[in-house]
């Protein structure tokens, strides 16, 4: 009933007006309407409670330089056992692979519980045998978590308790003896299958390896079973390399490794070769030595050939080379027409270690899809500036690279130049993406983890959010290519002959201070350097190959001989070596070299 008005001194008239029943396909059409509204909204509050939710960024970035609103905390400053890879379950949990494994176990899982980003619970698990530094992967698939050691692959079911109690599943055994480039990197295709590297110990597989002017092998027997990708069923346990596929060839160390869903592809980064310098300085300068070979990121298909030990790639010149062991000379290029061509071609000795396609929405539209790549950094490029030590980033699409690469994170180093590996305090090793798109990167020295998010405002990202990134590309000491005018000024310095001649044979390797890597032994302050002369002469002269322990620490890597070096010259080494790095042994003489190498039947 509505009532309306009256002219001035008259009664109101009332009316009945009788409401339709609205029709069905009006309410449905109405509820329809309603429903989405609501689920726009739903969506609009989600991703503002997204971005709301995410922990604050420490004030710092965690020491690290980022592009435009992009913010970084560090979920743990120093794990103990320090890391390797890690991967992030659909919860938040946290699970590393240790890199130095203990009686508390191989893995490390961590979770926050009061949404700050800062891990405040940590529990190590799985004591397993065969511990080393090289233990790599962690992965989370189909419900289990993957893990491995250098010689084995596990997987465990998750249980929903933050360290699974369910039984480790032995899923792979590498029955060859430990040694070096063994790592198992993992990735999974959509068919049933797992893939993983054997790695190859060698540099170049050379006759006797890394020794200088050592011809290579032809053909290379370590290409049967090594320096390669291999295929095996993601459901079947206690494998071993004899139970799969050789899915690829030709590369000599493969750290990281994945499996691409956009295009249904596997892709690895791959370790070069080194010394070209060191080994054939006939052939190639210190400044070659330093940028070169390639360390390339790759698409690969079933029967692949990336082209180790015969061939390296020349990013600079984006052309195949032969390998001096097989008579190349930088310019020749023999038959490089079955080898795959590598995606992007980065600088040598950047060491590629993990990789990962983003598919999160939390980063802005460029980075979809696109390729994360941590690059743990060189250990061989003096007497340049070691070089790498940052995260980047290569933009795809359609399955390919839509840009050059790009420098998405760096101050991992914490200096602005690292003259040797030592000096650098944090170096990026794993990457994972946690459940809201965020991307967490760890640290292999102390076990650092940082946490990478974007704050801003996604569709205003855009170049100029990127120019300070491309100014460390281009001007960083870590990451530009050195000048190679610089070379003449280095080589100039003046050093004691004892000093000079260590850095040109022993430098590449155990560094300039002495205190190698995580790959090389240090000499300061060592027990193989203050201790028996003979045997310090005999390693020289005639090399070292095994696992051996130094200040109570394992390694396990080849010591080349140098026994073309004449006996006053080692002498002079050794007496640098003796006397310096803290050490403060007595000297070597030029006839304490002859009567071992007189002993070793070696000629003078």
């Amino acid at each position: 009933m509505i009532t309306t008005p009256g002219p001035v001194g008259k009664t109101k008239k009332k009316y009945k007006i009788k409401l339709r029943k609205p029709s069905f396909l009006s309410r449905f059409l109405f509820g329809s309407l309603l429903i989405c509204l609501a689920f726009i909204g739903f969506i609009q509050c989600k991703s503002t409670r997204n971005i709301s939710a995410l922990p604050a960024g420490d004030s710092d970035n965690g020491g690290l330089f980022l592009p435009g609103d992009f913010e970084a905390i560090a979920v743990v400053d120093s794990l103990k056992g320090a890391a390797r890879h890690l991967t992030v379950n659909n919860n938040g949990d946290i699970y590393v692979k240790l890199r130095f494994p203990d009686s508390e176990g191989g893995n490390a899982a961590l979770r926050d519980t009061n949404g700050d980003g800062k891990a405040d619970i940590i529990q190590h698990f799985d004591d397993y045998l065969d511990k080393s530094s090289y233990g790599t992967e962690m992965r989370i698939h189909n419900g289990y978590l993957w893990f491995s050691s250098v010689t084995k692959i596990y997987r465990q079911k998750l249980t929903g308790d933050l360290v699974p109690t369910s039984e480790m599943e032995l899923m792979l055994t590498d029955t060859q003896p430990l040694r070096q480039h063994d790592t198992k990197p993992l990735a999974f295709d959509k068919e049933g299958n797992f893939y993983t590297a054997f790695g190859a110990p060698s540099d170049a597989c050379q006759v006797n390896d890394r020794a200088p002017g050592s011809p290579g092998q032809d053909p290379c027997p370590i290409l049967e079973l090594r320096g390669s990708i291999w295929r095996f069923d993601a459901n079947k346990k206690n494998q071993f390399q004899q139970d799969g596929h050789k899915f690829a060839t030709g590369l000599r160390s493969v750290v990281g490794l994945t499996w691409n869903n956009q295009d249904n592809n596997l892709y690895a980064v791959v370790h070069g070769r080194d010394y070209l310098h060191n080994t054939w300085p006939d052939y190639f300068s210190a400044w070659q030595g330093a940028v070169l070979p390639s360390e390339v990121f790759v698409k690969l298909k079933d029967g692949a050939d990336a082209g180790w030990p015969y061939h390296y790639y020349d990013q600079i010149q984006k052309k195949y080379f032969l390998n001096p062991e097989y008579g190349g000379d930088g310019k020749k290029q023999g038959d490089v027409s079955k080898l795959v061509e590598p995606t992007v071609g980065f600088p040598g000795h950047f060491a590629p270690n993990d990789i990962i396609f983003y598919t999160g929405n939390q980063f802005p539209e460029r980075y979809k899809n696109g390729a994360f790549v941590a690059f743990h950094g060189s250990t061989s490029s003096a007497p340049f500036p070691q070089s790498g030590y940052f995260v980047g980033f290569i933009p795809f699409k359609n399955g390919a690279p839509a840009g050059p690469w790009e420098v998405f994170a760096d101050g991992f180093a914490g200096v602005d130049t690292v003259v040797n590996t030592s000096n650098a305090k944090y170096r990026p090793m794993g990457l994972a993406m946690g459940p809201d798109g965020s991307l967490y990167v760890s640290d292999s020295e102390k076990g650092k983890i940082w946490r990478i998010m974007y704050k801003g405002e996604k569709s205003r990202f855009g170049t100029s959010q990127l120019v300070a990134m491309e100014k460390r590309k281009n001007e960083a000491p870590n990451i530009k290519t050195p000048n190679q005018e610089d070379e003449a000024r280095i080589e100039k310095r003046k050093l004691a002959a004892g000093a000079q001649l260590f850095n040109n044979n022993c430098g590449a390797c155990h560094q300039t201070n002495g205190q190698g890597n995580d790959r090389f032994p240090p000499l300061n302050e060592s027990e193989w350097v203050n201790g028996d002369k003979t045997r310090l002469i005999s390693i020289v002269l005639k090399g070292l190959e095994g696992e051996i322990k130094v200040k109570g620490k394992s390694y396990n890597n080849v010591m080349p001989k140098l026994d073309h070096i004449n006996n006053e010259n080692i002498a002079k080494i050794l007496t640098y070596v003796r006397q310096n790095f803290g050490n403060k042994a007595n000297a070597i003489t030029a006839n304490e070299v002859d009567v071992v190498r007189r002993s070793l039947n070696q000629p003078k």
